[in-house]
């Protein structure tokens, strides 16, 4: 019995001493992962301090989250909180080496040597036409779809972009923080202003490869181009008919829509058209800027100009049906046909 009992003794020591090997394995691992995570801590210290740490610019949560202390935006590992931190550094490491732009990421750049490239892969499956960027093409499918996401808080009046929202509010400020040295004019954009010295300058850089003709701005030859193509891109989508300009499309819409903005002072009469309040201001003023160069005779409307000069050059476009009489003016004619019906001239 007490061989048996000093057997069962050692093998008692024997699962001892085994359990605690595995404990000191287990704990010899655990004593490896914490050095391992502190040595990495470490690197990431020595590695980030510059320009991240010692200015408090991020904060680890855990083990797979950075945060940006200026921004309190959360990323998910150091290179994405590098990217994100040259918004604040302005660093830009990515240079076009056509133009000399450089820019914070690589993907803007690719999508800038697209100018360069003449690169446009992104189509409108409406129009046909195509695009550099996807966003560009995003904001172009509006004028397909009517959608205008962007709204002003003033008035209520809706854009299809933003850039167009911001142009409309500085309407309502009167902020106009650019101003031309030579004439004095003022612009709420550098860009206008830009656009707006080629006027002192003369310059016309975009020549139009079919005709010669030259424009201070690219947008202009892009339009002028469409008169040689063809091309309408910009079609209603009420009635369907097609205009070559955008701007023409939107004030086509005005007539589904009856929105009238611009709004006579005197009178109240409202207009679809800022032209055609133009045209009524010179009832009010009695200015009458189209003159005769015949007779010497003023006119308040370019058309009533033109119907005028008839008179002088004896062009007859209104011809009675009745006894094919001809007349120059329409008001001629509507006078001659009460003859016919037997009213009173």
């Amino acid at each position: 019995m007490a061989f048996i009992k000093e057997e069962s003794e050692d093998v008692k020591i024997e699962e001892t001493f085994t359990v605690k090997q595995e404990d000191l394995q287990e704990q010899t691992d655990l004593i490896k992962d914490y050095e391992e995570s502190k040595e990495e801590e470490h690197h990431v210290k020595i590695e980030d301090r510059t320009h991240l740490e010692t200015d408090g610019i991020f904060k680890v949560r855990d083990k797979s989250c950075v945060t940006c202390t200026q921004y309190g935006k959360s990323l998910t590992s150091k290179s994405k909180l590098k990217t994100h931190m040259m918004i604040h550094t302005g660093e830009k490491p990515f240079t076009c080496t056509q133009c000399g732009n450089s820019f914070s990421k690589s993907s803007y750049l690719n999508q800038h040597m697209r100018i360069h490239t003449g690169e446009k892969p992104f189509t409108c499956t409406q129009c046909g036409k195509s695009f550099s960027q996807s966003s560009s093409l995003n904001q172009h499918m509006r004028i397909h779809t009517g959608e205008k996401p962007f709204t002003c808080t003033q008035c209520g009046k809706g854009f299809s972009c933003s850039s167009s929202l911001n142009k409309h509010m500085m309407g309502h400020t009167g902020k106009k923080p650019f101003t031309c040295t030579q004439c004095g004019k003022s612009f709420s954009r550098s860009s206008s202003l830009n656009h707006h010295m080629r006027i002192h300058t003369g310059e016309k850089p975009f020549t139009c490869t079919q005709c010669g003709k030259s424009f201070s701005r690219s947008s202009s030859l892009n339009q002028h181009m469409r008169i040689h193509t063809g091309e309408k891109p910009f079609t209603c989508t009420q009635c369907g008919k097609s205009f070559s300009k955008l701007s023409s499309l939107y004030r086509h819409m005005k007539i589904h829509t009856g929105e009238k903005p611009f709004t006579c002072t005197h009178c109240g009469k409202s207009f679809s058209q800022s032209s055609y309040l133009n045209l009524h201001m010179w009832i009010h003023t009695g200015e009458k800027p189209f003159t005769c160069p015949q007779c010497g005779k003023n006119f308040n409307q370019s058309s009533y100009l033109i119907k005028h000069m008839r008179i002088h050059t004896d062009v007859r476009e209104y011809m009675c049906l009745e006894c094919e009489k001809t007349f120059i003016t329409a008001a001629e004619l509507k006078r001659h046909q009460k003859i016919h019906t037997g009213k009173k001239p």
